[in-house]
């Protein structure tokens, strides 16, 4: 019995049975957890990870739909997504798609959503979707902290899901598979979901756009202004 010490990653209960009897001996081993300190999934629903830092200033208070150098019928296009927007942020119901180039503003009204819900304490979820698909791969490592189940589940079925950049993703046979099912999952539940995307309903895979065209549940907005940035 000499003093020994193991660090492990891998839960106790998932080791070998040889190894496992002896680490849980309560006459021969002491048990530490220790946790690291991250956001948890849940809290990620009420507050921006930290990797949104320029996202949290995308409020719908600089957001500029008076630009001078916009012909009227463009300004007007902005103005009417902008109380659009407004409106979902008020009381999310149904599906809000926004299409447009970069830099239209698109993702600004999309964060400003979930910065409006954020503030009045209610839930929101915000992924850019080619790093949601990136960490949907990592969880299959065992390194990960988070499973592949959890993850999947948490996005499926958050309150509000806005899901930005949507179309940019890599077009794998496995990423068309997931996408389809938190699309499909979220159409099925009626559950509010933004989107924002630079390609048209005819350059998405048509299972989706189908979906994302039913007018019974989504709005499907052009923003026609150029990039401002």
């Amino acid at each position: 019995e000499l003093p020994t010490v193991i660090v492990t990653i891998v839960p106790i209960e998932q080791l070998e049975d040889r190894i496992h009897s002896r680490l849980t001996d309560p006459n021969l081993c002491h048990i530490y957890v220790v946790e690291e300190k991250q956001a948890s999934l849940e809290s990620l629903e009420y507050s921006w990870g930290p990797e949104f830092e320029l996202q949290k200033s995308m409020t719908f208070d600089k957001f500029d739909w008076r630009r001078v150098n916009l012909l009227p019928e463009k300004r007007e296009n902005l103005e009417e997504v902008f109380r659009l927007a407004f409106d979902f942020a008020k009381s999310p119901d149904g599906w809000l798609v926004l299409q447009g180039v970069n830099g239209c503003g698109k993702t600004h009204l999309a964060a400003a959503i979930a910065n409006y819900r954020y503030q009045a304490s209610k839930p929101a979820l915000f992924v850019v979707v080619p790093d949601f698909l990136d960490h949907l791969r990592s969880t299959f490592s065992p390194e990960s902290k988070v499973s592949y189940d959890q993850l999947f589940e948490r996005v499926k079925t958050a309150p509000l899901l806005i899901l930005d950049d949507f179309g940019e993703q890599t077009t794998t046979p496995w990423a068309q598979e997931k996408l389809y099912q938190v699309i499909n999952y979220r159409y099925n539940a009626r559950l509010p979901t933004v989107i924002t995307t630079r390609c048209s309903l005819d350059e998405i895979d048509s299972p989706i756009s189908s979906r994302l065209a039913d007018p019974k549940i989504s709005m499907v907005w052009n923003i026609i202004v150029p990039d401002y940035r």
